[in-house]
């Protein structure tokens, strides 16, 4: 079980604690303190025990039992250095953390360049991601990584017009991808757009096309790790619920029903929830799959579309096996696999306790398919690893174990916490702006009193933003954006001084071999080492004077 406690850090989870480190249930109201709401504020401070001077902290030696990340361990050697850039010569004035290079790209014919190597969940339909788009969207640009737009934004909107069942206006779709665009810094960072069935119905992907071209990256989606069926919502109005129906969504209960009618005015039902539909429900094999595959991605590349990508999630070998094989022949930008049970929005809990393959199995599995597929002499996509993945030790787990394949690690909810800490400090500023903001504080907690009083002294990277955007637009940038910068500076710093240890200089040095199994069991489902059996041979011949 995940500790709700950590004293070096001085850390606590509200609630029971997932192996991410989150909270099973992280509330956007929440006045701390797991480690990633205290590192939207403090960065890198986070990193090192606290009250340094006068304390002395040594590691719990957290529980490795099971597998999962928290089983994999981390190399250290005593020589050598890998990935510097030329330019610099291998000197202990210049193998220092500063200078281990995390960029990051992905792509197949058009790269994409990432400051950090890291990217956004889904970021769809979800109440949540409408809300805090603005902090979100100018944390991710800002700090140079890309975002998604999940799945049945234009079909939620009710603002969105359709002429003869075909969108011809999609304001919020609009404002989520000017708003990133604005603020993107040079060339780094992209902008994803999921499609699923319903808006390939409603014409998005044409709609994308005519007003954006190759701007963005069209991301289909297979799945998510939270669940195994399709984007769901909950919302509380009749109204609304008839105009999700009238839109070709399922609803339930029915909102055209009588019956439904008065169970809502009388308040015995309180809430609908909106459900997409499922894909692939007119084959029956994976051959009938890549031909309706290939059809999808055709008519993509006819529109237009140069970048397109695949969103996949906790299914078994078969279906993982097929996202890999498509995405290769069709040529894909990027390939996302979710492992269980990730997730943003709304999803049955049972269903994202029991269902799909963990994480740690299905990216192990994940490699080994990749590497096959390179021995065909096939083009093996660029793949980005999810699923509970939140802390810098688990992009460096991550980064290893996929290495070569593996360019991002993409994070949900770990970046959707300083979006809600930035917005409830900023709504105690600026009273004014609480509701626009969502913001759920009246005051300050003592939790963020700790760290200061003004906006200046709470951020750690508050003068680093100022340093991008110029003091005179701070006022435009929402403190759930400097939350986001901060909080990566310290996962980007931690993953640097990571890769150090191991004297690997550049993303693209990482190995395998870089990591240890802490477990017979680890060691068994990865293939990688048990830790003192991972490179004894060599340290056999040592012994025995081998040099």
């Amino acid at each position: 079980m995940k500790r709700k406690r950590n004293d070096v850090l001085g850390t606590v989870n509200r609630g029971d604690p997932a192996p991410s480190g989150l909270c099973t249930l992280c509330e956007s109201g929440c006045k701390g303190k797991c480690e990633t709401w205290m590192s939207s504020l403090y960065g890198t401070k986070m990193l090192y025990p606290r009250d340094f001077g006068s304390v002395t902290a040594g590691s719990a030696n957290l529980d490795s039992r099971g597998t999962g990340y928290h089983s994999l361990r981390i190399q250290g050697y005593s020589f050598g250095a890998e990935g510097l850039d030329d330019e610099l010569e291998r000197t202990p004035k210049n193998c220092i953390y500063e200078n281990v290079n995390i960029e990051s790209e992905f792509g197949s014919e058009m790269k994409s360049k990432c400051k950090v190597p890291v990217m956004t969940g889904a970021l769809g339909s979800t109440f949540i991601a409408e809300k805090y788009w603005e902090s979100f969207a100018i944390g991710a640009a800002l700090t140079g990584f890309p975002i998604v737009i999940g799945e049945n934004v234009v079909g939620v909107d009710r603002e969105a017009e359709m002429n003869n069942g075909r969108i011809v206006s999609a304001p919020e779709l609009d404002r989520r991808i000017e708003i990133y665009q604005r603020y993107r810094q040079e060339d780094y960072g992209d902008i994803f757009i999921q499609l699923n069935q319903e808006d390939f119905s409603n014409g998005v992907a044409e709609y994308i096309w005519e007003q954006y071209g190759n701007e963005v990256v069209i991301e289909l989606k297979w799945g998510q790790g939270a669940k195994s069926i399709g984007g769901e919502i909950q919302v509380g109005s009749l109204e609304y619920a008839e105009f999700l129906h009238e839109r070709g969504y399922i609803v339930d209960p029915d909102p055209t029903r009588e019956a439904t009618r008065k169970a809502f005015e009388a308040g015995t039902i309180d809430s609908f929830a909106r459900h997409s539909r499922l894909g692939g429900t007119g084959v029956d094999s994976e051959a009938e799959m890549r031909e309706a595959f290939m059809e999808k991605v055709d008519y993509l590349r006819e529109l237009g579309f140069d970048r397109i990508s695949l969103k996949t999630g906790a299914f078994g070998m078969r279906g993982l096996a097929l996202a890999l094989r498509l995405s290769a022949e069709a040529g894909l930008e990027l390939l996302t696999i979710d492992g269980a049970g990730g997730g943003t929005g709304m999803s049955p809990w049972n269903m994202m306790d029991h269902w799909g393959v963990p994480s740690l199995p299905l990216h192990v599995k994940a490699v080994e398919y990749a590497d096959l597929l390179a021995d065909e002499g096939m083009d093996v996509p660029d793949l980005a690893l999810a699923g509970g993945l939140s802390r810098e030790d688990h992009m460096f787990k991550a980064l290893a174990l996929g290495s070569p394949h593996v360019k991002l690690i993409c994070m949900g909810r770990t970046l959707m916490i300083p979006g809600f800490l930035g917005a409830n400090i900023e709504g105690v500023f600026h009273p004014e702006k609480r509701e626009e903001l969502n913001g759920n504080w009246e005051s300050l907690p003592s939790t963020v009193k700790e760290a200061g009083e003004t906006p200046e002294a709470i951020f750690a990277g508050w003068y680093d933003v100022e340093d991008k955007v110029g003091s005179e637009h701070m006022k435009e940038i929402p403190y759930g954006a400097v939350a986001i910068h901060t909080l990566i500076n310290k996962l980007g710093t931690g993953l640097q001084q990571f890769m150090a240890g191991v004297r690997k200089f550049n993303i693209s040095a990482l190995e395998r071999t870089d990591l240890m199994a802490a477990n017979k069991k680890t060691a068994e489902l990865t293939g990688i080492p048990y830790l003192i059996e991972a490179q004894d041979e060599r340290a056999r011949e040592i012994i025995k004077g081998s040099f």
